[in-house]
């Protein structure tokens, strides 16, 4: 058996599912007011674990709701990691909103059967599922159905753009920093930026801003395969070939890739939809450079690291084939979600014990840093291994710990940090260059 590959009946038994499988009549597409009734009724079901919001509005007026799993709904606890998923970003990209869907009827039925596997997942995480980021695009390849609907049609918002190529590039400016020893995290938006984004962009920048998520996936279809970041080359073809543009965590980025690709039903077997990809996961540039993703804007503006996951060659199959989809994808989803936690994670603290918020967490050889969240925690995904890890804050001394990972939960390393002398509170400015144009690339529409 391949390393991380588990098979279809072992992930029933994992999940408990040993009883009668859900039959076909359960599955249908939802339109949006189809979606936000079951939304409700899980909310309904499970009303002690659930919380249901709206990030913003579509062009069409339509609310982005995000149903949250937490033993705590509607609170950060420290040292509990926010996880998110996005669906249907594409309109005609339809799956990945009937899995989401889906996902949330599992997690409270699981829930309340006395899922121990997935209890623990509620209780220990903060998990934020928003089914659809692109509803009036959906709505759109809806009123065409899954037999005659276009490779194209309903892609886009309500304006016909696409919602994927639609974020602030900062890829740019990281690889301009990468040359100069800039910033390596959180890099500053453009000005104006606000203007220059679809009110569904908006929407979800805003989200990542209100949330310190850590790991997080965005659902599309057309293809079969796991995708991870940079989706940006740094340099044009060579002699034909795209080029793989790593980031610092590429390792980290694989495995997660993995682990969604060989918990897949057969995603790993690589030959798909007409294509081949190696243990059925895909660098993102390497495959076909793409410039304003929401993919690499999680891993350069926030501390999320996020994959896209391509699920389906069919971008809109009919609802017959959804019981399978949902099977083949059940134990990936549960899974993947439980990357979140792996590696170390901790507070920051002052001489007093008051948390430190916006505090840089580095690792000595990883050139991206995190930092602390207004409770002054961080979590840092890291696989297993040594490392020296240092925690530094304006107006303190940095502080620097020794960590050794190993495969299971979270290492908690927390640090505490001085008050830095007085004539040592200057702190070397960074780079602000904020908008760099970068040279003009063929433009292709792949399934991303």
């Amino acid at each position: 058996m391949q390393r991380g590959r588990i098979l279809p009946w072992v992930a029933a038994l994992l999940l408990g599912l040993m009883g009668p499988l859900v039959c076909g009549s359960d599955f249908q597409h939802h339109r949006y007011e189809d979606m936000v009734r079951a939304l409700f009724a899980v909310q309904s079901e499970c009303p002690y674990v659930t919380r249901i919001y709206s990030i913003g509005r579509s062009v069409e007026g339509r609310h982005l709701y995000v149903l949250e799993f937490s033993d705590s709904p509607g609170i950060h606890e420290a040292l509990e990691p926010e996880f998110k998923y996005v669906g249907n970003m594409h309109g005609n990209e339809v799956l990945g909103r009937e899995l989401l869907i889906k996902l949330c009827q599992f997690m409270c039925e699981e829930y309340r059967a006395g899922n121990q596997r997935i209890t623990r997942l509620i209780q220990d995480t903060r998990i934020h599922i928003l089914p659809s980021m692109n509803p009036d695009g959906y709505e759109v390849a809806a009123k065409q159905g899954p037999e005659f609907n276009g490779y194209l049609v309903g892609r886009g918002n309500a304006k016909d753009i696409d919602l994927n190529r639609n974020f602030p590039d900062l890829n740019a400016l990281m690889y301009y920093y990468e040359k100069t020893n800039g910033r390596n995290h959180h890099l500053p938006l453009p000005d104006n930026w606000e203007q220059q984004v679809e009110p569904e962009t908006l929407a979800v920048i805003r989200w990542m801003q209100n949330y310190n998520f850590v790991l997080s996936a965005n659902l599309h279809g057309g293809a079969v395969v796991a995708n991870y970041p940079f989706d940006k080359s740094r340099d044009s073809r060579i002699r034909g070939r795209n080029t793989h543009a790593a980031t610092a965590d590429d390792k980290i980025f694989r495995k997660l890739a993995r682990t969604y690709s060989y918990a897949h039903s057969w995603m790993h077997k690589g030959w798909n939809c007409g294509d081949f990809f190696d243990e059925g996961i895909t660098n993102g540039a390497s495959w076909y450079s793409l410039s304003k993703g929401m993919q690499d804007f999680n891993y350069l503006y926030t501390n999320c690291f996020e994959i896209t996951l391509e699920l389906s060659c069919d971008k809109f199959p009919s609802a017959s084939a959804l019981p399978r989809e949902w099977l083949g994808n059940r134990e990936a989803l549960v899974s993947y979600l439980e990357q979140v936690h792996h590696g170390i994670k901790g507070m920051v603290y002052d001489e007093n014990n008051n948390p430190i918020g916006k505090a840089d967490v580095s690792v000595a050889g990883v050139n991206h840093d995190v930092t602390t969240g207004v409770d002054g925690d961080y979590f840092r995904l890291l696989l297993p291994g040594t490392y020296a890890v240092t925690a530094s804050a304006p107006g303190y001394v940095a502080s620097t710990s020794t960590v050794t990972v190993g495969p299971a939960e979270a290492i908690q390393l927390h640090f505490y940090l001085k008050k830095a002398p007085k004539q040592n509170l200057k702190v070397k400015p960074h780079n602000s260059k904020k908008n760099l144009s970068s040279p003009k690339s063929p433009f292709k529409l792949g399934p991303r």
